[in-house]
């Protein structure tokens, strides 16, 4: 699945849901490769209907269509002050970790890899849902957006869909494609919902600050 350039992200919707589920397509082919979706105890599931969701802790994990095969897991533990999301291979190894910022106005996330150096950051808006994923230079790797004039337009139904895709310079690192994936489903599990909830704002600022 993470040799791809290209993944369609399509929600599944409905009233009162338990958990976030999302299909994963390869936007080029249309072909359904996978899913994402979120697999934990029942009763952080039912605790979350009582409860602020986005303070409790959830693990989303990423499969192969085909073989039911994990891909990736995101992990985020209790939120206070900052989230931190770590991700993990299917091999359950430690790729990295992305965590959250405090004390801005915009808000967004830094993203370190398994040795705890910082090696990305993501820079966009809520408004235009449009978010680059930038190298510790300022270079593009990939983007998550629902602005999409090239193949699979059609598919953006809803609001609710979106797509990742990897640039030239992205697509040359192995470690790129499995990190841009994961933040993706992050900026819309994980990030987007606490920021919605807590601020009762629309929109931030994910942008790279050196150091």
């Amino acid at each position: 699945m993470l040799s791809h350039r290209t993944y369609f992200i399509r929600e599944h919707l409905g009233f009162l849901k338990l958990k976030d589920t999302f299909d994963i397509l390869n936007a080029e082919t249309r072909e359904h490769i996978g899913y994402a979706t979120e697999e934990n105890p029942a009763w952080i599931n039912w605790t979350r209907l009582l409860l602020q969701k986005h303070r409790m802790p959830t693990s989303v994990v990423v499969r192969n269509l085909a073989d039911d095969a994990p891909v990736l897991r995101l992990e985020r533990g209790w939120r206070f002050l900052r989230s931190k999301i770590r991700v993990y291979d299917g091999q359950n190894e430690l790729l990295g970790y992305f965590e959250s910022k405090i004390l801005t106005l915009g808000g967004g996330f830094h993203v370190y890899n398994a040795q705890g150096a910082r090696v990305a950051d993501i820079k966009g808006n809520w408004i235009g849902w449009d978010f680059r994923f930038l190298d510790g230079g300022g270079q593009a790797l990939g983007l998550v957006t629902k602005k999409w004039a090239g193949i699979g337009r059609e598919l953006f139904t809803t609001a609710d869909n979106y797509l990742i895709s990897l640039t030239d310079r992205g697509a040359a690192q192995p470690a790129t494609a499995a990190l841009l994936l994961a933040a993706g489903l992050a900026i819309d599990t994980l990030y987007k919902e606490a920021r919605s909830q807590a601020t009762g704002t629309t929109n931030a600022d994910f942008s790279y600050t050196p150091g």
